[in-house]
């Protein structure tokens, strides 16, 4: 610990609004508690609570004001009651902030190991999407092999992992996205059928791919009036996991066609979840998504990586949704 610096640079949204209110600015180098351990950050993700966080939504109580829930690097000191890890080994971290940093801590039980035949910078990609898929994917949507899923949003972070452990898993993948670039990219992930949502109809796809079965699990991140378009795409007994809303957290719902094919809709949100729970998925993904990251079944897609002083210009481009996957910021 003598040999690190007293000081690191770190950026806050030092009020609400756009990408323009985030700062940079010098914060003292986090100590770790007895069950943390202190990160050397070698990237780390942005994602769209990120966003929120900026525009203003509260954060959890005695959470930093550095933005940044997941973060890879190299493990420079751990608390007195770690023994998972020891310094210089390779983590990516789930985090309650503080990854838009030079330096971070984490929770020993929130952090997994880096497998050797993935890039540490690319592991950055890798924490929210996969706790967030292996919860909502595979506990919540109970998916396995021999299903039939329909992914949305499926050229993002967490969309196109989700297509990635969906494969790898035995399902076979419907996913939509906008614009012949991203169709593109979902095909060579090795989806049954991409669709485009500008010009094509993802009920009528899934109809004409099923033979009028429907799905068995639906992953959606769009909300608003996709919830009751995906319902009618659904097969009896089918999953529908809500992950956003980005066209809105409002939807009028015809009960009768739930209750006639059996349907069940469910979701959830990861930042609030506690820390017993989240060490608990960390502990499933280390046994069941790990292996697949390992044999490069499943990999983080990197759109972008930015400069650390650039998080003003990531937090743009995830909001123009131009992104194909993961955008880093490199400290």
């Amino acid at each position: 610990m003598s040999l690190l610096p007293d000081t690191i640079t770190a950026v806050i949204a030092h009020e609400p609004g756009g990408p323009e209110v985030l700062r940079s600015v010098e914060r003292p180098m986090p100590l770790p508690q007895a069950d943390e351990v202190l990160i050397r950050i070698a990237a780390a993700g942005v994602n769209r609570p990120d966003l929120m966080q900026r525009n203003g939504m509260p954060l959890p109580p005695g959470v930093t004001d550095v933005l940044g829930l997941e973060a890879a690097g190299t493990v420079v000191a751990v608390g007195s009651a770690v023994s998972d890890f020891v310094p210089g080994d390779r983590v990516m971290a789930l985090l309650n902030g503080g990854g838009y940093a030079q330096y971070c801590v984490a929770l020993a039980g929130h952090c997994l190991p880096v497998p050797a035949e993935l890039a540490l910078e690319d592991a950055a990609g890798v924490p929210e999407a996969a706790f967030t898929v292996w919860h909502n994917l595979f506990e919540l949507g109970r998916l396995k092999a021999g299903d039939t899923v329909l992914i949305h949003g499926a050229a993002s972070g967490v969309g196109s992992l989700a297509v990635q452990c969906a494969h790898a898993a035995g399902a076979r993948v419907i996913a939509t996205a906008g614009g012949a670039e991203k169709v593109a990219l979902l095909e060579a992930l090795g989806v049954w059928r991409a669709v485009d949502r500008h010009t094509e109809d993802f009920v009528a796809v899934v109809a004409e791919c099923t033979e009028g079965r429907g799905v068995d699990v639906v992953l959606d991140n769009v909300g608003g009036p996709y919830v009751v378009r995906n319902l009618e795409a659904m097969a009896a007994g089918g999953r529908h996991v809500s992950l956003s809303f980005l066209q809105g957290a409002r939807i009028e719902l015809d009960l009768q066609l739930l209750m006639r094919k059996s349907l069940s809709l469910t979701s959830s949100t990861l930042r609030p979840k506690s820390i017993e729970e989240k060490t608990r998925l960390a502990n499933y993904i280390r046994a069941n998504l790990l292996p697949w990251l390992a044999s490069g079944q499943v990999r983080p897609l990197i759109h972008a990586r930015l400069a650390l002083s650039q998080a003003a210009d990531a937090h743009r481009l995830l909001e123009s949704n131009a992104n194909l996957g993961k955008v880093l910021l490199i400290p």
